[in-house]
Parts: structure tokens; sequence; C-alpha cells
């Protein structure tokens, strides 16, 4: 019996018709050493920084440390039921977490996994924590107000759609209050919301969660938490999760606020990662790329083009200084790479100026074009005077023989300063800032005495929301003041009417 050569090679034939060409290789390393949430492995040669690894009992990694003998891998979640010796692979992509319309209204971890108790997140998208930012020619200019409902920030501080305004003072002074506030104005402006805890207590949380449930605001707001109980790794990336969250509904054109709260605790928990991976520490024991963490998370906020769709993404990331140091090592590193920042000062918090921003340390790099026309009128000087009231003010105390001009620009300054006072989680809508800044810069207030201001305030809403709604509608719609012949008469007759507190 003989075999053709024809027969073989059509033998040959069939069986590579049946091939599969995709060849199931993985690369897989051995762990050498774990401890504190990271973990050492041998033979990953090929394996990419910030590359997602598996390991043999099903959780995660990141590969952080690139060296030429092993590589150091940060752990997310438990880590005491791996050993050395176990198996690490390659998963060939970064780390991905769920993003869409269904994680509105829940709480997760920076895992994505909910930690609500709602159940699970049905959604088959994901989007990798790391991405690149949107270049030059992918941005335009902020040219669209985010209100915060703040007068005192939207009035001299003012923060448009796509900026990245910094949130600065020591602990206890009002920051977490502010972002909530502005969170719960977003109510009817189509902006869809996330509020990245990143190590606060697990009680204050919640009690943040049953606020914006109380008002109604998690029916368009994402809560990302990582407590302080949980490992380093989780800190770390928390905030690169709640952006990814973010950018889906960027790109697809929608406008939404993170609020980023703190980055200081995530510098912290990247120092604690850095040292135990034998990183060399640099000023204050940071590692030389802790710029670089906050600069390639907030570089991703940005207002997209129109060929992009006009989608927006605006950042408030929060720092907490040290006895008011703003020149510490991560302050000033935050401060260079945002658009301005809000300092909140304890003295004036403690003395009962809430919220308590400092009008001479704050900025808005992008001022302006951050606010409607109206607001641009009646808040033109507001900046000048307030600051200029605390410089006098401070002499005004060592002598009593004041002349006419000084004494009218000290009543002035209390004044402004009484205006900018405003109730927890009161925002107001700009048209009726706009009206109390109008009585103000035009004199109205000036003979009601200081302590009648509030009231004074509260009655003026009330009396133009019930007989002239048209100049607030006006304000509303257009953006711009109606007519001064009409503010004036109606601001008028009702200083007419308004009888100040009678003094014992």
């Amino acid at each position: 019996m003989s075999i053709k050569a024809e027969e073989i090679s059509s033998l040959i034939k069939k069986q590579l018709e049946h091939f599969d060409d995709k060849l199931d290789i993985d690369e897989v390393g051995v762990i050498t050493y774990v401890g504190d949430g990271i973990a050492r492995a041998h033979g990953l040669n090929n394996v990419l920084a910030n590359e997602l690894l598996e390991f043999e009992n099903g959780s995660y990694g990141i590969a952080q440390n690139l060296e030429t003998n092993d590589v150091g891998i940060i752990i997310l979640g438990k880590y005491d039921n791996i050993r050395e010796g176990d198996r690490v692979k390659r998963t060939g992509r970064i780390m991905e977490v769920p993003v869409g319309e269904a994680l509105i209204g829940r709480v997760v971890n920076p895992l994505g996994q909910p930690v609500d108790g709602l159940g699970e997140i049905k959604t088959d998208k994901t989007r990798p924590i790391e991405s690149k930012a949107p270049g030059v020619m992918d941005r335009q200019s902020v040219n669209q107000p985010l209100q915060t409902g703040i007068k005192a920030i939207d009035a001299l501080v003012p923060i448009g759609r796509g900026q990245r305004e910094l949130i600065i003072g020591d602990r206890k002074t009002g920051k977490t209050s502010l972002a909530i506030d502005t969170i719960l104005n977003q109510k009817g402006q189509d902006v869809i919301c996330i509020y990245v805890a990143i190590g606060q207590k697990e009680s204050t949380v919640r009690s943040q969660v049953e606020t914006l449930k109380r008002y109604g605001a998690m029916d368009y707001t994402i809560v990302v938490e990582a407590g302080p109980s949980a490992p380093a790794p989780l800190l770390y990336i928390a905030p690169y999760a709640g952006t990814a969250m973010g950018e889906e509904f960027m790109y697809n054109g929608k406008d939404v606020l993170i609020v980023f709260d703190d980055l200081s605790k995530q510098a912290v928990a990247y120092r604690e990662l850095s040292l135990l991976i034998r990183r060399p520490p640099g000023r204050e024991a940071y590692p030389g790329d802790v710029f670089y963490i906050h600069s390639r998370l907030l570089e991703r906020s940005a207002k997209l083009s129109d060929k992009l769709g006009g989608g927006s993404l605006t950042a408030l990331p929060f720092i907490q200084t040290e006895a008011g140091d703003i020149s510490a090592y991560i302050p000033t590193n935050v401060i260079s790479i945002t658009d301005g920042q809000i300092f909140l000062q304890s003295d004036l918090f403690f003395a009962g100026t809430r919220p308590a921003i400092d009008a001479g340390a704050s900025v808005s790099r992008v001022g302006g074009s951050a606010q409607i026309k109206a607001m641009k009128k009646v808040a033109g000087t507001l900046r000048v005077d307030l600051a200029s009231f605390r410089e006098l003010e401070s002499f005004a105390q060592f002598g009593s023989d004041l002349d006419q001009a000084t004494q009218a620009k000290l009543n002035r300054g209390r004044r402004i300063v009484e205006v900018l006072k405003q109730p927890l989680h009161e925002p107001l809508p700009v048209e009726k800032q706009v009206l109390i800044l109008y009585a103000l810069t035009h004199g109205f207030l000036d003979s009601i005495p200081v302590e009648d201001v509030a009231r004074y305030e509260r009655e003026l809403d009330s009396n133009f929301e019930s007989s002239h709604s048209d100049l607030l509608k006006t304000i509303r719609e257009t953006g711009d003041l109606p007519d001064e012949d009409e503010m004036n008469e109606a601001i008028k007759s009702f200083n007419e009417g308004f009888t100040p507190t009678s003094k014992n």
C-alpha cells in the first residue's frame, strides 16, 4: 500500500482549515513578597506600567514599579489570602470601572461595586480609570457658568462649566458643605454630579448621602466612597474611577460636576504605597511624581469642542491645609494645576462669617466668562470693596476719629459681609442673588441696620416673587438686568414699607 503525495497535501490542507491561529498564551509571574497592600512578583518581563494583573485567588492588582528583577504591584482590595509563591498573570488591559446611567443615584466603591445595599448595577459599559486628557484642539474656552447657588462664590469667584476650581482650607471650615450646596443647586440644571469621598469617615458620607436624598439630589448624583478603613490602593484610585464615570457623560455631550473630597488624603495614600514599594522619598517623604498624579487627574476636566459634542467636566478638588499654610507642598502643587482657588479661613468661620471665603486669597482665573451679564454688572466692584473694607476694618479698631468717606466705606463693607453670609443647604437661584446684590451696590441697604440685612433679603425676595415676578423672570431668562428705572422704583417702594427692628 503506497501513500500518494497528493493525499498527504490534501490532509494537511484540511487540518489547516480548522487551525485556530489565536494561541492562548498568558504571561505568568510568581509572587515573591506580600504585605501591607502591595506585592512583588518575578517573571512578568513584558508587563506595562499601570497594567491590571490577576492573582490566583481572583483578586486584582495594578503594576506600579517596573524594576530589573521584579514588579511592584498594588493590590486592589483584601490581600490576606494572597501568598508568596502564588501565580499572578497579565490581563493586557488597564483597570476599568462600570459607567453609564445605571450608576446615577448609587453609592459605589472605587471598583464600581455597589455599597448601598440596593442590589447590583446593571450596565455593560466600562471605561479605563486612566485615559488621555482632551488635547488643545478638542477643547473650547469656558463660556458658561456653573451656578453654585452660593452668593460669595457666584459673585466673587465664579465657576464655569469645564473649569477646575480648588477649594482649600483647614479642616472643619465648611469645604464639604460648599460642595454639597453646589450639588443641591444643580437640580433642574441638567448637570450630573459625582461626589468622590476619599478617606472621609463612613458616618459622614452616610449623612451627606441622606442630605442629598432629602433634597432630591441623588436623582442626578453618583457617590464614590473610599473610607479610611479601605486599603490605600482604593483611596489612590478613587478620584480616577470617579473621573472615568464622569467622562462617559462628558463625551456624550452632557455637563458633569465632580467633587474630590479630598486630594490631600489621596496624596497621603499614594505616599504610603510608594514608600512600601521602595520608591525614593522626596520632599515631605512624598515620591517625586506626586505632582503628576494630580495633574493627570485634573487635566481630564474640560469643556469639549462642539465637534465632540460640547460636553463638560467641572472639577472641584479639595485640599486640606495645616494652620492656613497654602504654601505647603501639596497645596502649591494643586494651586498650580487648577484655574483658581477658593480659600476658606478658620478665623472667618469661627467669627460666624459662613461660608468663610477669604476674598483676598480666593481667585477665579476664568472670571467674568463664567458669569451672566446681570451678575457681572452688579458684582463688578464687590471684590475690591470687600478687600478694602477688610483693610480699613483692621485700622479702624485703633481709632474712632474717621472721616465721612471712610465711615461710608466701613458701613458698606459691613453690609457686604452680611449679604454674603448664607445658611447651610439653602442655595439661591441666580436671579435672587442678582436682586440682593443690585440693592446692595446701588445703596438701597445703606440705611438698613446691619442686624436686619438677612430679614431684609428674605422679605425683598418674597416681595419680588409676589409683586415683581416679571423682573426676576427677565434676569432668569435673558441673563441681563431689566430696566434700571423699574428695578430702582420697585426696590425703593419696598424700602419705604420695610420696618427696621426697634432697639430697646
